[in-house]
């Protein structure tokens, strides 16, 4: 199977309340090849992943709600393989405690917005198993 083969068999949510973020990593995303969802919040989100299956879900931390901590603390606490749903984490929120929240809430891995096509492409590819 070639590499855009492996790609676009993968699923990415991004969860967002900005409409301007989410658009951002659906353009970024899809031109990278993967498949996107978008939810508003960490509600949605959690009605998204108990139906669809997803490689990855990208969340941001302030959001009305359910916010990303919370998320991913209930998907951590979710019956099934859905609880291992690995988790990127994107937030302006710079603090040495949010890295932290986010590590003992399951979050797999914590950047700061802004961030780049290249960046954000990258760590997805690590995350979903595709590492260059």
């Amino acid at each position: 199977m070639s590499r855009a083969d492996e790609v676009s068999q993968r699923t990415i949510l991004v969860v967002d309340d900005s409409s301007l973020v989410r658009l951002y990593c659906q353009v970024t995303l899809a031109a990278a090849g993967f498949k996107v969802e978008q939810a508003i919040n960490g509600i949605e989100a959690m009605e998204k992943v108990l139906v669809t299956p997803f490689d990855l879900v990208i969340v941001d931390v302030n959001m009305p709600g359910m916010d990303g901590f919370s998320f991913v603390r209930t998907l951590r606490r979710t019956d099934g393989a859905v609880s291992s749903l690995p988790v990127l984490i994107v937030s302006t929120e710079a603090g040495a405690r949010d890295r932290e929240d986010a590590r003992i809430a399951g979050a797999n891995f914590y950047l700061v917005k802004p961030v780049s096509e290249s960046e954000l492409v990258r760590h997805v590819n690590v995350l979903v198993g595709l590492a260059p």
